[in-house]
């Protein structure tokens, strides 16, 4: 598999100026030699050193408000590599940093460090042992793959957080993390990943391997009574926890849910001395952790939802204490707020409209052994709710559909993305997001938060594990100007005040950070944070592991993202951004770091990551390098980075991040914008003018076809016309028609409907020169219909393939032509039918970026349709045919992020098809992007992902249907024997066999 950054490809860092911070102010030490700090650690390692500008970028996030430049990057392979790397980093003084998914929230994942990423290689499953109810993983382990494997045992992990498609067990670890299910955790285990830890192997900055678990008496004696780190250790934990055990028993605040300070209460011999416990949760300030050794607990066969509508969020966590008694299996709160953020940004439109009435929910999941047991206790609970409330207080829904359920779960899921970005709405942190407190006075303490929330001005969406009295909030702080940084920061103390008040803790599952590691004094108390200091010593002596992060931790105000410091720069751009106040430097910062788009299956986003598994071709990656580039602080070279050209070199513009990601951010029109000033006054590759011009050498080749085809297909000819276009030698060239869609139209128009309504078809480039009869069939399926199709007698063309390419002024050029020759039928109101997906996105989506203020580009994208949309809302009635059968149905990526998919399989199944709908993502061609070279073995890795090993695995009789011409040609390519159709082909198969007739438009 290519990847674009390799070992030892690319110059390292240059001396970094080192800081460890004391009692929150950052103090200098010393100046490191980063080159050649890089030079042997690649010299030792078998895994990847990276120390480039790229990934020195790339890694200086995390999905908080805080920002700071590691040293390099470092991807160890296996144990060995992570006692070797931390040697090296030992003689030179630097500090480490472990890290995995890279999203938390409260600043520990990023450091002024050596990052060493464990999620690349180091992510196994080592073992499942069903009798002992054990796993044994790798720290880059996800969670998803643990718990699929566990599974097929009957088993799952108990704590399970929204990123668990992405997040893995080394960070889980690390912050303490709890989730959704930590509930049905609690009736087992206990709900926090600490409760269900058994063992760790652990290294240490000095040296020291060793595995720490639950420690007897007899175990601690054989150990203390060897020399040695780990002795010294046991020793010095053991004399910590006699000096401070009353303070812990007294102070420790008593909620299930508690990741703020150490876990110094699972040093008592209460909780046998476990030393893994207090491990967990120390955000990779004292050791780094090896191989982790987890409890399992019994997966639900069955699972059931109820959902409870109050009159507001208070009423709601007032019920937590009685659903509680009912034992749940997951047991979620929110609030208005978040349900009318999700509405702003068009998230989970079917979900929140079936959500019972009320202005708070309750989400509360039964599991059980059978469907009848489960039914009968949701029942019996909804009843209960009923019979406690007011008349009319409480609205119940139990949730047997399936896809209802997950789409519910998906809501809450994104809350953390769905509350970012909101349109017309300030932008929001997560400053103060996690706090909880005992279960029972969750609604007293809500009340309380949102007075402070008002007092201070600030807005806040409450949502969260109310089972564990556990509340998450991105609140709208001003985080860019001083007054408004010295506002955020009273506001925090006082919070944390309020919080300590009601018996509760800071963090309740994403762990302090630097968020709020200078406000643990307030939650503990002088005596304990000096206990805190001496955990940590005992593990860190020299302080070099995260440094600055919930011990010493850097003030809440340092580092920051933004900040007073901050200037946005700002430069002229082909596109409008209007979501982002006109600003690509506002798009630049739009990825709040949730990772998303680095799940491994499922969806669209982000093919190429699926493929790489490489962080800069994620769309956090790309992302969060565009914003590093208008720092110009790492990446120094602005619209001309070769970083930045790189990791957008393998987007395949799919747009399945302007859908799939909860914060929309947009990728392909970042990529667009980018290579327009990239190759701004110079010339671009071969490839770009091969294919970015297609619609004008298709035209030329359009006079001789034949003979086009011929040059093309024939040795020696054809491997010039690869060489010469930039193609691979292994990937066909289209063959052109014999006649052009248009000429066979235009000379037949007088045959069309007279007196019907008129309909505009769109002619584009592919289906016109290369695939005729697709779009000669769309034609007979609208006039069959009634109605008078048109086409425009000037040839046009959208420009689509020249986004790809950063043709933007071209491109601008190509829409104006549209709009001045279409616009009088477009202001009349004449709709447009296409069934190219890439090109009716054009006007669905580019158009009014790249002219947001022509009125006619506005009308043009409100009345433009792919024909299965347009039968599907215009011809709802009509009668289409009949088929028998099994069709295999593929969605063209922009057909599933910028138009309706569903569409295509309402219609076809219409028509009396059994669908067949795989998980597919993207097909990997992306116009010419599965032409190129560079791309070729990228572009297959994506087909053979999903579609292909699909269409291959269906009987001969299957139709396969996709109405991308990119899909079925990596269909064509791959698949012996494969006649993909477009869905227009298939509805003119229906109409042609059975007569059909309209019933009415």
């Amino acid at each position: 598999m290519r990847r674009v950054t390799r070992k030892g490809s690319r110059p390292a860092a240059g001396p970094v100026r080192l800081e460890l911070p004391v009692a929150g102010r950052p103090e200098p030490a010393g100046v490191v030699d980063a080159v050649a700090l890089a030079r042997e650690l690649e010299s030792a390692l078998e895994g990847d050193v990276r120390f480039d500008a790229a990934h020195r970028a790339l890694y200086a996030h995390d999905a908080s408000h805080y920002r700071q430049v590691p040293i390099g990057v470092v991807l160890p392979r296996t144990k060995e590599d992570v006692v070797r790397a931390v040697a090296i980093c030992r003689r030179y003084g630097v500090p480490l940093l472990g890290r995995g998914a890279g999203t938390s929230i409260g600043g520990q994942c990023c450091n002024v460090a050596v990052v060493l990423d464990f999620s690349r290689y180091m992510n196994r499953v080592l073992e499942i042992d069903q009798e002992r109810r054990f796993a044994r993983v790798e720290p880059g382990c996800i969670l998803d793959d643990l718990r699929n494997q566990a599974n097929v045992h009957g088993l799952t992990f108990g704590p399970d957080p929204a990123s668990h498609s992405r997040c893995v067990l080394g960070g889980m670890i690390g912050n303490n993390a709890g989730g959704v299910h930590s509930v049905m955790a609690q009736w087992h285990t206990g709900p926090r990943t600490s409760d269900n830890l058994h063992r760790l192997e652990v290294l240490t900055y000095d040296g020291a391997r060793f595995w720490v678990g639950p420690t007897s008496d007899e175990e601690f004696e054989t150990i203390v009574g060897r020399s040695g780190r780990q002795a010294e250790i046991l020793r010095a934990l053991h004399e910590l926890r006699d000096r401070y055990g009353d303070e812990i028993r007294a102070r420790f605040p008593r909620v299930p849910r508690r990741a703020s300070g150490y876990n110094l209460d699972d040093l008592l011999p209460e909780h046998g001395f476990h030393v893994a416990r207090a491990l967990a949760g120390t955000e990779g300030t004292c050791v780094l952790y090896l191989e982790a050794e987890l409890h399992l607990i019994p997966e639900p066969p069955v699972r059931r939802l109820l959902v409870a509508g109050f009159h507001d969020v208070y009423q709601a966590a007032r019920q937590v204490p009685l659903v509680l008694e009912w034992k749940p299996i997951g047991l979620e709160g929110m609030d208005d707020r978040l349900v009318q953020a999700v509405k702003r940004k068009g998230m989970g439109r079917r979900a929140i409209s079936r959500l019972p009435k009320g202005g708070g929910w309750l989400l509360v999941e039964l599991g059980g052994e059978s469907g009848d047991e489960v039914s009968r206790r949701a029942e019996g609970l909804k009843v209960r709710l009923e019979e406690e409330a007011p008349p009319g207080a409480v609205s119940a829904r139990i949730i047997t559909d399936p896809a209802e359920e997950a789409e519910l779960w998906q809501v809450r899921e994104a809350s953390l993305g769905a509350t970012s970005f909101v349109p017309g709405m300030k932008l929001t942190w997560e400053g103060w997001e996690d706090s909880a407190v005992p279960p029972e006075r969750l609604a007293d303490y809500l009340l309380e938060l949102r007075r402070l929330l008002d007092a201070y001005g600030y807005e806040g969406v409450f949502y969260g594990h109310f089972g564990h009295g556990l509340v998450h909030s991105r609140i709208d702080f001003d985080l860019e100007s001083r007054r408004g940084v010295e506002t955020f920061l009273r506001f925090i103390h006082e919070a944390a005040a309020l919080v300590t008040r009601f018996g509760g803790t800071l963090s309740g599952e994403h762990g302090d950070g630097q968020a709020r590691g200078t406000l643990l004094v307030i939650l503990f108390g002088p005596q304990l944070m000096e206990a805190f200091h001496r955990f940590k010593q005992i593990w860190d002596p020299d302080g070099r592991m995260n440094p600055g992060k919930l011990i010493d931790a850097y003030l809440p105000d340092q580092h920051l993202l933004l900040g007073p410091e901050w200037l946005p720069p700002t430069t002229d751009t082909y596109f409008s951004f209007p979501s982002d106040q006109g600003s690509f430097s506002n798009a630049s910062i739009r990825c709040v770091g949730v990772g998303k788009c680095r799940e491994k299956s499922g969806g669209t986003m982000c093919p190429s990551y699926m493929v790489t598994l490489e962080e800069e071709h994620s769309t956090r990656g790309r992302a969060r390098l565009l914003h590093e580039m208008l720092r110009g602080e790492v990446i120094t070279d602005g619209w001309r980075s070769r970083e930045v050209h790189e990791a957008l070199d393998l987007c395949l513009a799919c747009k399945g991040c302007k859908h799939e990601c909860p914060v929309t951010v947009d990728v392909a029109t970042y990529k667009a914008e980018f290579r327009a000033h990239y190759y701004r006054g110079r010339l671009r590759p071969r490839q770009a003018y091969a294919f970015g011009w297609i619609w004008w050498w298709a035209r030329l080749a359009a006079h001789a076809p034949g003979l086009v085809n011929w040059l093309t297909h024939s040795r020696p000819f054809a491997t010039l016309a690869h060489w010469a276009a930039g193609a691979h030698p292994a990937r066909p060239f289209p063959r052109l028609a014999d006649r052009t869609f248009r000429s066979r139209f235009l000379a037949e128009r007088e045959s069309a409907n007279s007196d019907g309504p008129v309909v505009i078809f769109w002619a584009d480039t592919f289906t016109n020169h290369f695939h005729p009869e697709s779009a000669l069939a769309a034609v007979r399926v609208l006039e069959r219909l009634g109605y008078r199709v048109v086409v425009p007698r000037t040839d046009l063309c959208c420009g689509r393939p020249l986004y790809d390419y950063g043709f933007l002024g071209l491109a601008r050029k190509l829409l104006t032509r549209i709009l001045d020759e279409l616009g009088e039928q477009v202001m009349q109101g004449v709709k447009i039918v296409g069934v190219e997906p890439s090109c009716i996105a054009t006007f669905r989506d580019e158009l009014t970026g790249l002219l947001p203020h022509d009125r006619r580009a506005q009308r043009l994208k409100e009345q433009t349709f792919l024909l299965s949309e347009f039968l599907d809302i215009h011809a709802a009635d009509a009668d289409l045919g009949r088929l028998t059968g099994t069709a295999l149905l593929h969605g063209h990526c922009h057909q599933k992020a910028v138009l309706d998919f569903g569409a295509a399989q309402r219609v076809l199944e219409r028509l009396g098809l059994e669908l067949e709908i795989p998980d597919s993502g993207c097909c990997g061609m992306a116009g010419p992007f599965g032409f190129e070279r560079a791309h070729y073995e990228v572009a297959q890795a994506c087909g053979e992902r999903v579609l292909l090993p699909a269409v291959r695995s269906r009987p001969p009789e299957t139709l396969v249907v996709t109405d991308g011409f990119s899909c079925r040609m990596q269909i064509e390519h791959n698949v012996e024997g494969a006649h993909p159709l477009n869905v227009a082909d298939v509805v003119w198969r229906a109409m042609a066999a059975n007569g059909a007739l309209s019933r009415g438009s």
